[in-house]
């Protein structure tokens, strides 16, 4: 099979606040992420579960580069990614987008919604006139279900799901190949994560996209997943079709996990 992602040996060790402590010595270097490896195949959703600190975030990170890995291999869509640089890095980077957990702190307060959605196109299609860029980023707010009022308006404006649509409107304009999604629903109430949920689950469909999706609940994975992965510690203790995680776990964290929530809905049901 031909993947899109394929992540070989990815480690990252950050150094711990503070210093020693009455003269000893300690080792300042703690492990975020200890030799992780996966593929995710194209048109499915990879999801990545674990409680907080586990490391999921920063392998999110790594994959696009937006951390530096101390170490592995990242290939995206057939190229060495850690090996890219300059033009060719950025041209690559256009592939691949992020959503991020927190709605407010990652959109631009200073900007309009309009100008917030057309970035990426000022940045990766300079060629472009501001009209056609206005125009894109018009019809990708009325993808993701806001009206043309919205796009003269400022982030402060709006509710926590709508800020969440458009920071999916900001990472879908350039139609990339690869979404990673870090929490996209933790910060919102279950009725509006269950409908954000859903229109992730149409424009995977209507895009033809891939996701990597990051969670700690495996209710909100469920509704996504094509295939799961758990992580502990840094490490990615188990990982397979999604329907078998669910239900058949081996590995005893995982099913404590699973016995966390005896029955898993679809999110946002009851």
């Amino acid at each position: 099979m031909s993947y899109l992602l394929e992540v070989r040996n990815l480690g990252k060790s950050f150094m711990r606040a503070g210093g020693r402590l009455f003269g000893e010595k300690e080792d300042q270097r703690f492990t975020a992420v200890e030799d992780v490896s996966f593929e995710v195949a194209p048109g499915g959703t990879f999801a990545i579960v674990g409680e907080s600190g586990c490391g999921k975030t920063t392998l999110a990170r790594m994959i696009l580069r937006l951390i530096e890995p101390d170490h592995g291999v990242v290939h995206f869509a057939g190229r060495d990614l850690l090996r890219l640089e300059g033009e060719e890095l950025r041209k690559q980077r256009r592939q691949m987008q992020m959503i991020f957990q927190d709605p407010f702190a990652s959109l631009n307060p200073r900007m309009r919604v309009l100008e917030i959605v057309a970035e990426p196109l000022a940045i990766h299609e300079p060629r472009l006139s501001a009209r056609e860029r206005a125009s894109r980023a018009r019809e990708m707010l009325k993808r993701v279900g806001l009206d043309a009022a919205a796009a003269k308006r400022y982030p402060h404006e709006f509710s926590g799901g709508q800020r969440q649509r458009i920071g999916i409107a900001r990472a879908l304009i350039l139609h990339p190949k690869l979404v990673v999604a870090d929490e996209p629903v933790s910060a919102l109430d279950v009725s509006v994560g269950a409908q954000v949920l859903l229109l992730l689950e149409e424009l995977q469909k209507e895009f033809a996209l891939t996701y990597v999706l990051i969670s700690h609940s495996l209710p909100v994975v469920r509704q996504l997943a094509s295939h799961i992965a758990v992580m502990r510690r840094g490490q990615m203790i188990e990982y397979g079709p999604a329907n078998l995680m669910l239900h058949e776990p081996t590995h005893a964290y995982t099913k404590e996990l699973l016995a966390a929530v005896p029955e898993i809905p679809p999110y946002g049901q009851v």
